[in-house]
């Protein structure tokens, strides 16, 4: 039987004009563009200046704050610039631009770790010197993550939900890298120390379950657990519900709870570090929507300008309305295809003007649906009318700030309240309301 949890709707899934496709692996750019700040948490400060020849996986940003990671240079060759670019959620953060020289030379401190011989410190300090963030989207430091859940968690959980529309980067990574997301799930069981890890599918990845059978360790110590395929339930708290039962409570984290929850390419990308030396330099990503002429799951170098993933899949039927970084429901809208690929970029999606119309607001007619609807049993609407008359306390009696912004409500309003979009406002205001107590 399929976990679930209560709520959530089910969206067309439209993921098959990439789930079939094997990954393609992607040039590496003429150049990369690596922002400071691709990640939750304090941005870092570059460490090199223009003219300066890096080498592939040199460090060359950091910062002192507890919660950062730092940043690498995902080719070899010669950093151009040190200036503020167009980041993919519209700012400009300072970046390092790197020429590349093609020739992929590996920094020195690139070789691959014993980690049997590492202590608990040192495998964690590792993850965290390889500038390693959630692969989901969110791009928490993922050493921060271990750290906070160290001596709380019984229940160890590899998120392989992949809920979101359209996207099939974790799936095609689930079909031809089986044992990485594995080999993951295991030094992180040996991190936390606990018995077993759990991955959570949904069923609409049923050729992944055969695959991923053949690579289980034969103690019983990692297994698969299916999932319904319903959104969002891939979101942490969602699938702590689906797999555990535990609800986490308002203002709390999984670990709270003796939860930890990882992305299957987070796992990933530890398995990869401890076997080849390599820190978080490149990523899986799906191109796809029906704006583009041949949809893909490429495999790429964080830096590369978005363009090249377009052009890579033959670039636009026609010119779309509106590109997304990240899926439809919680995705992120581009004003450039010149800005790069981050550490949290899982997709690029273009859409038609048709498929992206902006509705007319009607009045709410108090159906109900967006409640039954939400994940986190909250009242969409009832706080959305608080945030319009301007009622921060009112938002926060209601627990605006428990919001995950999955939009599960706004898809089903029959009257096109743009309820997520305001509730995201309202958590702001709540956010400066506390900050000036």
């Amino acid at each position: 039987m399929a976990h679930t949890f209560p709520g959530g709707i089910h969206p067309d899934s439209r993921k098959e004009a990439t789930s079939g496709k094997p990954i393609e692996l992607l040039k590496a750019p003429e150049k990369v563009i690596l922002p400071v700040s691709m990640h939750i948490g304090a941005p870092c400060t570059p460490l090199v200046k223009a003219g300066d020849h890096v080498c592939l996986g040199q460090k060359i940003a950091d910062s002192t704050a507890p919660v950062s990671a730092p940043v690498h240079a995902t080719v070899s060759g010669t950093v151009t610039e040190v200036a503020p670019k167009l980041h993919p959620n519209g700012s400009m953060v300072l970046s390092v631009v790197i020429e590349n020289d093609g020739l992929d030379t590996p920094d020195p401190s690139v070789h691959p770790l014993d980690i049997d011989t590492m202590s608990q410190d040192e495998i964690i300090a590792a993850i965290r010197e390889a500038g390693i963030v959630g692969h989901g989207g969110a791009a928490f430091p993922t050493h921060v993550k271990i750290q906070s859940g160290i001596g709380k968690v019984d229940s160890l959980l590899i998120n392989c939900a992949e809920c979101e529309p359209y996207i099939t980067s974790d799936h095609r990574i689930l079909l031809e890298y089986p044992w990485e997301v594995i080999g993951g799930a295991r030094i992180l069981q040996k991190l936390f120390g606990v018995q077993a890890a759990v991955l959570g599918i949904e069923l609409n990845k049923r050729d992944a379950f055969p695959v991923l059978k053949t690579h289980l360790p034969a103690d019983g110590s990692v297994r698969l657990e299916p999932l319904a395929c319903k959104y969002p339930q891939g979101a942490e708290k969602q699938l702590i519900k689906a797999l555990t039962g535990r609800d986490v409570p308002s203002g709390k984290l999984p670990a709270d709870v003796g939860c930890a929850v990882f992305n299957a390419d987070t796992a990933g990308a530890i398995y990869r570090l401890f076997v080849t030396g390599l820190p978080m330099v490149r990523r899986i990503v799906t191109v796809s929507g029906s704006a583009v002429s041949n949809p893909k799951n490429l495999e790429v170098r964080i830096g590369t300008p978005i363009e090249d993933l377009l052009e890579a899949c033959g670039g636009f039927l026609e010119p779309p309305n509106k590109l997304l970084m990240g899926g439809p429901m919680m995705g992120n809208p581009l004003f450039s295809a010149e800005v790069p690929v981050i550490k949290g970029t899982n997709a690029i999606l273009a859409f038609y003007k048709e498929e992206c119309p902006i509705p007319a607001r009607t009045a709410c007619i108090r159906c109900g649906k967006c409640v039954s609807a939400c994940p986190m049993y909250l009242m969409p609407t009832s706080i959305f009318q608080h945030y319009e008359k301007g009622d921060v306390a009112g938002c926060e009696r209601l627990r605006a700030y428990d919001c995950v912004e999955c939009g599960a409500c706004t898809y089903v309003c029959p009257a096109k309240i743009p309820l997520v979009q305001g509730i995201r406002s309202a958590k702001q205001r709540v956010m400066d309301a506390r900050r000036k107590k």
